[in-house]
């Protein structure tokens, strides 16, 4: 797997990826994360730059609102089995 770009967010990391004729995208913040896998042949030609069109800001506030849930759904799975 080769990176290919690191976007700079203030709320999450963004990479790139790019393995098998396919674009990774992967977020993390905190101790979660989520991906996004892309076949190049999903894509018109533009390769990564196409990609980074789709990543846009209303996208990424949406991962960033998963996060929170995401965090919420694990804080209740790990408070049940604190006694």
């Amino acid at each position: 797997m080769r990176v290919i770009a690191e976007l700079p967010h203030p709320d999450c990391k963004i990479t790139l990826f790019h393995m098998n004729q396919k674009y990774i995208i992967k977020f993390e913040q905190g101790t979660l994360e989520q991906s996004y896998k892309l076949s190049e042949l999903d894509l018109t030609g533009g390769g990564a730059n196409e990609v980074f069109q789709i990543i846009d800001e209303e996208f990424i506030a949406t991962v960033v609102e998963r996060f929170k849930n995401m965090r919420a759904d694990f804080k209740v799975a790990y408070d049940k089995q604190q006694y």
